[in-house]
């Protein structure tokens, strides 16, 4: 991202392990912020289908059983090769251990005890000294899928907090109800012993609706939820964001792309300026696309700090890319069945990836009468079904799950061990071109914080051919081929090459 740092006050890069002290000039020109600009027409609260009610959730129903878990593959991450452009003044120095990021007992206790840390990994290494040294800049960072970003925005948010103060200080922003649920998991089990309160915001069924007017006023200190939920609470004077301090969106390049949440997102930004004008913002992704980036290095204000990896980096190094030759359709459910799940049960779980709802379907339907016990997830589902499906995944009931992209984005879970690409992901408005931002996304799925994983691209015709050819050119990278997908030993060899057999 060292193209996005085109900011009015200069900026310094570094290398990962300690930024420098910046000697940079003070601009005398005011800034402007993103408040300033003239506010759109006056509009109704949201009535998208995210936010037909929005009542309480009982998040501690879809806490994960840790016993329940299988093996972990406890590999630990390799380094990589991050790094920073500091904004302002301020020097910054990585911290090698949480203790010298100065925070309460409390949080420590939650680190160790709870998540079990030992010490920060190098993103957090690098990010939370910015996050957390005031004078708080905004902070654009993208980084490995697996790296530890969740806990970098999760620790800034608790930090910030007045546990004191009984109101909302602290705002998560994500793209689906399922990451939104699991960011809230993480937050209350590493502030557990802090006493900080906090709520989820996201749609729920229809059956469950609660109108807005008869909610009562959000007290909790750390408010996590989907962007059109928070947009209608805000509106709905229900959320009140005076007292916000740090403002997070996680898939950033999701959360402010054209076909993504972009009007939200700037709506809820906006609205937090104006309240709340030294509020911290904090956007993390794994992919920025160079649209997005410019635009976003336009949104935040002027002093801010990045972290970022070369492009050509992003490919995790611990995941093992291959390609598949197929004749046909059924050819593609038949190395599933045949040759990938035969093994793949025995090594962790697996998530297919598909491009439809329709495919989501069957593909279900034919595993199911091969015999394998697969769950499906895709948007079509009612919030209940949803919430089931990934609980019962990340609890290890299921080994096989079959998704849309719904998933493809921030889903943590650490025994994915392989990722099928059923289909392969293209743009939505132009199908014969790649996405290549949601195929990052989607391997990332497997060898989660440094584990082996695979992934098998399965191709059949020409237009797949193309597709995998402007992925490999996007990446600079060949993706290796299993010979013949009848063959079970190549399937073997595969497996072996990258440390699952």
């Amino acid at each position: 991202m060292a193209e996005t740092a085109s900011n009015s006050a200069p900026s310094t890069s570094t290398t990962a392990e300690a930024p420098a002290p910046q000697e940079t000039k003070k601009t005398t020109e005011a800034p402007v912020r993103w408040a300033d600009m003239e506010d759109e027409a006056s509009e109704e609260p949201s009535t998208s289908s995210e936010d037909k009610g929005a009542p309480e959730l009982g998040v501690e129903n879809l806490k994960i059983d840790e016993s329940k878990k299988i093996n972990k593959f406890l590999d630990e991450p390799e380094d990589s090769n991050i790094k920073a452009v500091t904004s302002g003044e301020t020097p910054y120095t990585s911290a090698f251990t949480f203790e010298e990021l100065n925070l309460s007992p409390e949080l420590l206790k939650g680190l160790y005890v709870e998540m079990k840390f030992e010490k920060p990994s190098k993103i957090q290494a690098i990010s939370l000294p910015m996050i957390l040294t005031p004078p708080h800049l905004d902070l654009i960072a993208q980084a490995h899928n697996g790296s530890g970003k969740t806990t970098c925005f999760t620790l800034g948010m608790l930090s910030r907090v007045d546990p004191n103060l009984k109101a909302p200080q602290a705002l998560c922003i994500c793209p689906t109800r399922e990451l939104a649920i699991q960011n809230l998991e993480v937050l209350r089990k590493m502030g557990k012993h802090t006493g900080i309160t906090s709520e989820c915001a996201i749609p729920m069924d229809s059956s469950n609706y609660i109108p807005i007017n008869k909610r009562a006023p959000v007290i909790a200190q750390v408010v996590i939820g989907t962007p059109g939920t928070i947009k209608k609470w805000m509106s709905a004077k229900k959320l009140g964001v005076s007292n916000v301090k740090i403002l997070v969106f996680d898939e950033a390049d999701h959360m402010l792309a054209e076909d993504g949440f972009k009007d939200d997102s700037l709506r809820i930004m906006r609205d937090i300026e104006k309240m709340s004008s030294h509020c911290q913002v904090l956007l993390f992704s794994a992919t920025f696309s160079d649209t997005v980036k410019n635009f976003v290095s336009k949104i935040v204000k002027r002093d801010h700090n990045q972290l970022f990896v070369k492009k050509e980096e992003l490919s995790l190094e611990s995941v093992k890319q291959y390609k598949v030759n197929v004749p046909d359709e059924l050819s593609k459910v038949m190395v599933i069945k045949d040759r990938i799940l035969e093994f793949g049960e025995r090594l962790g779980q697996t998530i297919i990836f598909v491009r439809t709802r329709n495919s989501a379907s069957m593909l279900h339907k034919a595993l199911v009468e091969f015999g394998y016990d697969v769950t499906t997830i895709q948007g079509a589902l009612n919030q209940a079904e949803r919430d089931k499906i990934v609980k019962e995944f990340k609890d290890g009931l299921t080994q096989v799950l079959i998704s849309t992209d719904l998933l493809a984005r921030g889903f943590d879970q650490q025994q994915v061990n392989l990722v099928i690409n059923y289909d392969l992901p293209v743009k939505h408005d132009n199908r014969v071109e790649p996405d290549c931002e949601v195929y990052l996304h989607r391997i990332g799925r497997a060898g989660r914080f440094g584990r082996k994983g695979a992934v098998f691209n399965l191709l059949s015709g020409d237009m797949d051919q193309m597709i995998i050819s402007k992925i490999e050119n996007h990446f600079d990278s060949k993706i290796a081929e299993v010979p013949d997908w009848r063959n079970e030993e190549d399937f073997k060899t595969a497996l072996r090459s990258a440390g699952l057999l």
